[in-house]
């Protein structure tokens, strides 16, 4: 995350906030989650040793998605090249926006699938030879990679600061968590517009600050 200025940090916190408030919306009304695979691929290992063939459908077919949508994200980046932030950001509100359109009435959870392929395209926007550079999704790495960070500080290695960049990535998918669980509460799938309408704001934020490294 060095690489990138204090501009587009920022543009990665508030996708990592954008992932809670969502992953929080899909476990608040089903137990799964939208965005953290490993809890998903947990919980099918889980449902087919009790043979649990429902749960197992619903954490594979979320997985499924996933990976559909990181596809898609990694080829609209291809295309769009020096825009692929904004492309793949606005891709992600499409789905989003599908998702809460169908909303509780689509056939085995549709919208659910659609919001997970929308994380799994997130993790598109900062990508560099095919790879993922930025996490957004997924804060296992960030957090192996903020206590590395400590630990060089904590011996004069790094930077005593390099680490931060990491712990607000964190912070801003608890907060967009809290967010999410607060408004499922509040409005239910609809909450998903909000997930939406932020996705499309920062495609517009992206438009104007560009997501590729220096």
């Amino acid at each position: 995350m060095q690489r990138y200025s204090g501009n587009l940090i920022a543009v990665a916190v508030a996708l990592a906030a954008l992932a809670g408030f969502v992953d929080a919306i899909a476990f608040s009304l089903l137990g799964f989650f939208a965005s953290f695979m490993s809890g998903n691929s947990t919980r099918l290992g889980v449902a087919l040793s009790g043979g649990e063939a429902g749960y197992a459908a619903i954490a594979a077919a979320l997985v499924l998605a996933f990976v559909a949508g990181v596809i898609a994200a990694s080829v609209i980046a291809r295309i769009a090249s020096k825009r692929r932030g904004t492309a793949v950001l606005g891709l992600v509100a499409v789905l989003l926006a599908l998702a809460a359109l169908l909303g509780g009435v689509a056939p085995a959870r549709l919208d659910l699938l659609l919001a997970a392929a929308a994380m799994g395209a997130m993790n598109g926007v900062f990508a560099e030879g095919g790879e993922v550079t930025i996490g957004v999704t997924y804060m296992t790495g960030s957090l192996v990679k903020l206590g590395q960070r400590l630990a060089a500080a904590l011996i004069g290695e790094r930077d005593r600061w390099d680490w931060l960049p990491y712990f607000a990535l964190w912070v801003g998918f608890v907060a967009g968590a809290v967010m999410g669980a607060g408004a499922y509460l509040r409005i239910g799938m609809d909450a998903l517009w909000i997930a939406a309408g932020a996705a499309a704001l920062l495609a517009i934020v992206t438009w104007l600050v560009p997501t590729d490294a220096p």
